[in-house]
């Protein structure tokens, strides 16, 4: 006998859907609904004539801001791709000049409503497991050890700190964010095709300045400043930044998305991929080359031997191989070509006259370094140096190196809390990789070792980990190093893990 299967509602939800009837259904869909939204944009029409523009932004804030905080409260990992694309494009936007709002301060914004989220869903999911094992406690460490900076009696501004706190603290908490939110290998895969799909955008916008020629407003940006023009103007030619804040920061994306690609081709994947991929990565380089970034290119032969160590197997090898005799080549082959050239100059470092002159900077810093072990202060050199503590001694020094910075700012105690964060990141990783069985999720961990290794190895020439997009996808990849190893665990004893 067939009976209707009743199923309860919980008063909660039974009040939900009522609201809902009544202001979406009955209401707005009729002629006083329709009034309604009419009255709405009158009012927005005269609030703007009468007060200007503010009324403007003001009802922008609401439609658009509130639902914004909404979905990245209740829906995390829709936020977290909408932050993901964020950081790739903000550089981008601002230099249009479309947008007239702090896009930092959103950035910032929404690092700290994911933060909130976690905390909201912690009601539903109890899980404190991310504040856990070694790169968890590191990053903790490191984040106490900046807010304790403030008290630095060696520093100049406080100003300069606080605005310096927060690239340091807020940017290292969304490694929590992505440890709690990415939960499945779906997740991952969409991560992974999201942050491939941004890189060739990157690499066609770079191949389309190489080949055509900038736009007015990147224009009018390399010939704001005459530094810029003598950071970019090289040898008869300007170095390509693509969408991105600088020539180093595009190069080093690429490298990110190169090491990607290579990972993704260890995994179980078709063989029409895996040559999908290694196209992917040819066009890559062909568009790196054009930043002329030195740095960026040592990175490549580097990290493709922390491959063969990796995954010591004879296919490796002879990749590793046949790529170290096309760069060998490279290296000593004859030419006129300038970006050919700059690419050989950097694996001959003592014919660089930029190299000797940082080689010289850095020698001049040691005794301040060596007699301040908590350093200068955050924000004691650089732009922050300069705008809140002109004339100091540290605010015309050029670091030129992520891991300078830290010692001219932290100290050489900081420095070695620093270094200590970034071995023990990347041994949980390597030591995570080992353990991992499944071939997919062992392919994800490795490509995101092969990432963060880049970016640290990066970080000594340059400074690879403070610009949108590294500063987010460096700690995405340490997370993603970190689920893999969890998510393996999980179908090891369920069978199951997304």
């Amino acid at each position: 006998m067939n009976k209707d299967i009743i199923i309860p509602i919980s008063p909660r939800k039974r009040h939900t859907s009522a609201l809902r009837k009544f202001f979406v259904i009955d209401k707005l869909n009729s002629p006083l609904g329709y009034l309604l939204l009419f009255s709405l944009f009158v009012v927005v029409g005269i609030g703007i004539a009468d007060v200007g523009d503010i009324f403007g932004i003001l009802v922008l804030v609401i439609f658009i801001a509130v639902p914004l905080i909404y979905s990245v409260v209740a829906y995390p990992k829709l936020g977290i791709l909408v932050f993901l694309t964020m950081a790739y494009l903000i550089m981008f936007i601002s230099r249009m000049g479309i947008v007239h709002i702090p896009l930092g301060t959103l950035m910032d914004a929404m690092e700290g409503l994911f933060i909130l989220s976690v905390f909201i869903n912690q009601k539903k999911k109890k899980d404190w497991a991310m504040f856990k094992g070694p790169v968890s406690i590191m990053i903790l460490v490191w984040i106490g050890f900046n807010l304790l900076e403030v008290v630095n009696p060696a520093a100049d501004s406080k100003e300069a700190w606080l605005y310096t706190i927060r690239s340091v603290a807020l940017v290292m908490l969304t490694y929590f964010v992505f440890v709690y939110y990415i939960d499945s290998k779906k997740f991952i895969r969409l991560i992974f095709k999201l942050w491939i799909v941004l890189a060739l955008f990157g690499a066609f916008y770079a191949v389309k300045q190489e080949r055509i020629g900038f736009f007015s407003f990147e224009e009018a940006y390399l010939h704001s400043n005459p530094v810029v023009e003598q950071l970019l103007f090289i040898g008869g030619v300007w170095r390509k930044f693509s969408i991105f804040s600088d020539p180093v920061a595009f190069a080093y994306n690429m490298i990110t998305a190169i090491m990607l690609c290579v990972g993704l081709m260890t995994g179980p994947t078709s063989r029409l991929k895996k040559i999908i991929l290694g196209f992917f990565i040819l066009f890559f380089i062909y568009a790196m080359l054009s930043s002329g970034t030195r740095g960026a290119y040592v990175l490549l032969p580097v990290t493709l031997l922390m491959l063969a160590i990796l995954k010591y197997s004879r296919k490796v090898l002879l990749l590793v191989c046949v790529s170290a005799v096309f760069i060998v080549g490279l290296i000593f082959v004859p030419t006129s070509n300038p970006t050919l050239y700059r690419f050989q100059t950097a694996f001959k470092p003592s014919n660089d006259a930029s190299f000797n002159v940082r080689a010289i900077n850095q020698k001049r810093i040691q005794p301040f370094v060596l007699s301040h072990p908590l350093g200068g202060g955050l924000g004691a050199t650089g732009v922050w140096g300069a705008k809140f503590s002109p004339g100091s001694f540290l605010s015309s020094f050029p670091p030129d190196s992520g891991y300078v910075r830290v010692e001219v700012e932290n100290g050489w105690l900081g420095l070695l809390i620093f270094c200590i964060f970034m071995f023990t990141a990347l041994a949980t990783g390597i030591n995570g990789y080992f353990k991992i069985r499944d071939p997919e999720l062992k392919s994800y961990c490795v490509a995101c070792i092969l990432i963060a290794f880049a970016l640290n190895f990066g970080n000594y020439p340059q400074e690879a980990l403070v610009q949108f997009p590294s500063n987010i996808y460096f700690y995405l990849a340490l997370a993603i190093m970190t689920v893999s190893v969890r998510m393996d665990k999980q179908l090891n004893e369920t069978g199951y893990a997304g």
